[in-house]
C-alpha cells in the first residue's frame, strides 16, 4: 500500500501536536503508550493539583481551537473531535468524577501498576527508567490518595462494593509474592544479567512500590470504606454525561435500554439455532457442555495458546489484505503475548510511533487455568486482533502523512475501538471464517453478553425496571441476570458485574459502537448502490484514525 503524499501541518495540527506534548509532561505514563521516553521514570500528579494543572492545559487549548481556522476537512475532524473531547473532559471534572475514581479495572489504582506491562526492557537505561518509575510509585500512590479524600471531604466517593474489590487487588500487590516483588526478582538483559548495583535498586523500588500498594490498601480499609457511598447506581445525569464520554455521541438512553432487551433476545435465538446446529435438539447449555468435551478444540498449556493466537492472527493478516482491507506493511505484524499478570481477560495495546514496538494482543491467563476452548475464543482473536483492534489503531498509526500524532495515537472512544472491534467479529461471519458452527456459536456467546450489558448497565445506573418486571435493577439482580446470559464461571460474573457498576456507560459502548458502525456501512452501500465498495468504506473509515462516533457519522457523510 502506497502512502499519498504528505499533508503540510496546519495551525490546528500543531495545537493538536502541542496538547500531546502537554499530556505526555501532564502524565509521562501516556509517553509510554506511544512509544515516547520523555518523563519515562516518572508518573503525572494525581493530586487536586495535578488535576487542576490538566484544566487549565485543556481550557487554554480549547481557546486556540476556537481562535484557528480550518484549512480542509482534515482539520475539520481534528477540530471537531478535540474539542468535544476536552470540553467532556473538563464537564466530568466540574462534576467531581475524578474525585471518586476507583473501580476495578480503569482507575489509578490498576493503572499505576499496569503500566510497567508496556516499558521497554531491553537495556540497562531501560531497566534504570523502571527502576525509577518503580521508586516513583509512593508519590503517585500519595497523590490519589489525596484526590479521593478531597472526594471525602466534599461527599462524591465510590461505591463500597468498588472499594472493597479494590482492596483485594492492592493486597495482592503488596504482598511479597505479588506483582512487584516477582517484577524486580526476574529483571534481566537479553544478553546477560544486570549489573549489580542497579538489580538492587530495582529490588527497593519494587520494595518501596509494594508498601504504596499497602498504604493505598489502608487508607481503603480505614477511611474511604467508610465513606463510600451504598448506592451502586450513578444516576441519569453522571450517566448520561459517561455515556458520551465513551461513546463520542449522544444517544436517547431510554430507546437504546429498549433497543438492548430487543437485541439480547435476538442474540439468544440465533444461538439457540447454532446450539440445535452442534447437536440436534440440544440447548445452548448442553451444546457447550457438548463442545466442552470435544479435544479436538482444546489447547493445553499457555504455549498452545500463544502460538495458537499467533498463527490465526498471521493468516487473518495474509487473507483479508487481498479483498477486504488495504493493510499497510507495517501493520501486518502484531505479536501474540501471554501477559505477566494472572488476573483474567484479553486485550490489545497499540504500536508506537515508530512501529519499534508493534501492536500486541496479550492474554492475562488466571491462576489455575491451562486449557483453552479454541470455539470460545476464535472470535476474540478477530475482535483484539485483525480486522479488530490492531487493524483499526495500527491503520491510524501509519498514517502519519496526513493525521497529528493526536489522531493517530491518542484519539478516540471507546464506541468507536469496541464497536468496530465487535462489528469485525460479524464481518468475519459474513466473510465465511466462522462457517464452523462451533465457532459462530462462540462468537454469538460474545455477542450475546455484549447485548446483555446493554440492559445490565442502563438498567442499574437509571434505576430502570428490570425486563422480568419484578422491581427495579440492583447490583444482586444484576449478577443474576449476567450469569443467565453468559456462560462463564462464577468469579467471572462477579467480576465483570462489578466492573460494569463501578465504570458505568463503557460496557454498553461495545454494542452502541456496533449498532452505529453498521448502520453507517449500511448507509454507505445504500447511498453507492452498485458502486459500492466494501474495501473503499473501509479505508475511508479506518484513515480517520480515532475518533468519536458523532464525528465518524458526520465525517463519513461529508
Amino acid at each position: 500500500m502506497t502512502q499519498e503524499i504528505q499533508r503540510p501541518a496546519s495551525a490546528i495540527d500543531q495545537i493538536a501536536e502541542d496538547w500531546v506534548d502537554a499530556l505526555v509532561d501532564l502524565d509521562p505514563t501516556v509517553g509510554t503508550y506511544i512509544g515516547r521516553s520523555e518523563g519515562a521514570g516518572r508518573f503525572g500528579d494525581f493530586s487536586p493539583a495535578g488535576q487542576e494543572r490538566f484544566v487549565t492545559e485543556a481550557t487554554a487549548v480549547i481557546a486556540r481551537l476556537d481562535a484557528a481556522s480550518d484549512v480542509d476537512s482534515v482539520d475539520t475532524v481534528t477540530r471537531t473531535d478535540l474539542r468535544s473531547t476536552l470540553a467532556l473532559q473538563l464537564e466530568s471534572s466540574e462534576q467531581g468524577l475524578h474525585l471518586r475514581d476507583l473501580n476495578v479495572i480503569a482507575s489509578p489504582a490498576q493503572g499505576i501498576r499496569e503500566i510497567f506491562d508496556l516499558m521497554p526492557i531491553a537495556t540497562v537505561a531501560d531497566w534504570s527508567n523502571i527502576s525509577s518509575r518503580l521508586g516513583s510509585v509512593p508519590a503517585a500512590v500519595d497523590g490519589y490518595i489525596e484526590t479521593l479524600r478531597l472526594g471525602i471531604e466534599k461527599g462524591v466517593t465510590p461505591a463500597k462494593r468498588q472499594v472493597r474489590e479494590v482492596l483485594a487487588q492492592t493486597r495482592r500487590h503488596q504482598a511479597n509474592d505479588g506483582f512487584f516483588a516477582h517484577f524486580a526478582a526476574d529483571a534481566a538483559l537479553d544478553d546477560g544479567n544486570l549489573p549489580a548495583s542497579l538489580a538492587k535498586d530495582l529490588n527497593a523500588g519494587a520494595r518501596a512500590s509494594a508498601a504504596a500498594y499497602r498504604k493505598l490498601g489502608d487508607f481503603l480499609s480505614h477511611e474511604l470504606k467508610g465513606a463510600a457511598t451504598e448506592q451502586d447506581a450513578i444516576g441519569r445525569d453522571l450517566y448520561s454525561l459517561a455515556s458520551r464520554g465513551f461513546l463520542g455521541a449522544t444517544i436517547d438512553l431510554d430507546e437504546t435500554y429498549e433497543w438492548g432487551i430487543e437485541e439480547l433476545a435476538r442474540m439468544t435465538q440465533e444461538q439457540e439455532g447454532v446450539a440445535d446446529q452442534i447437536k440436534p435438539g440440544a440447548s445452548v447449555h448442553e451444546a457447550i457442555a457438548f463442545l466442552d468435551t470435544d479435544p479436538s478444540r482444546k489447547l493445553h498449556g499457555t504455549k498452545a495458546l500463544q502460538e495458537w493466537m499467533q498463527k490465526t492472527s498471521d493468516n487473518a493478516v495474509a487473507e483479508l489484505s487481498k479483498s477486504q482491507f488495504d493493510i499497510p506493511d507495517e501493520i501486518k505484524t502484531i505479536e501474540c503475548m501471554i501477559a505477566p499478570t494472572q488476573e483474567g481477560g484479553i486485550y490489545y495495546t497499540g504500536p508506537t510511533d515508530d512501529f519499534s514496538r508493534p501492536g500486541r494482543m496479550w492474554w492475562s491467563v488466571p491462576v489455575g487455568v491451562t486449557e483453552f476452548d479454541t470455539w470460545r475464543e476464535l472470535t476474540t482473536v478477530f475482535h483484539e486482533g485483525v480486522p479488530g483492534h490492531h487493524l483499526q489503531i495500527g491503520q491510524a498509526v501509519y498514517n502519519r502523512r496526513t493525521l497529528n500524532t493526536w489522531r493517530r495515537q491518542l484519539a478516540g472512544t471507546s464506541g468507536h475501538a469496541e464497536g468496530w472491534a465487535l462489528y469485525a467479529e460479524r464481518l468475519m461471519e459474513q466473510l465465511g471464517y466462522l462457517d464452523d458452527p462451533a465457532d459462530r456459536f462462540g462468537m454469538l456467546d460474545g455477542q450475546r453478553m455484549r447485548a446483555a450489558r446493554v440492559v445490565l448497565d442502563i438498567g442499574v445506573h437509571l434505576g430502570k425496571k428490570r425486563p422480568d418486571g419484578n422491581g427495579i435493577w440492583t447490583g444482586e439482580y444484576a449478577l443474576e441476570f449476567l450469569g443467565h446470559n453468559v456462560n462463564m464461571n462464577e468469579g467471572f460474573v462477579k467480576f465483570e458485574v462489578n466492573r460494569y457498576l463501578g465504570w458505568p456507560g463503557q460496557a454498553p459502548s461495545y454494542k452502541v459502537g456496533q449498532r452505529i458502525w453498521e448502520e453507517l456501512r449500511d448507509s454507505a452501500a445504500a447511498r453507492g448502490g452498485t458502486d459500492f465498495s466494501i474495501k473503499d468504506f473501509h479505508r475511508e473509515a479506518l484513515n480517520l484514525g480515532g475518533v468519536g462516533l458523532d464525528t465518524l457519522r458526520s465525517a463519513l457523510l461529508l
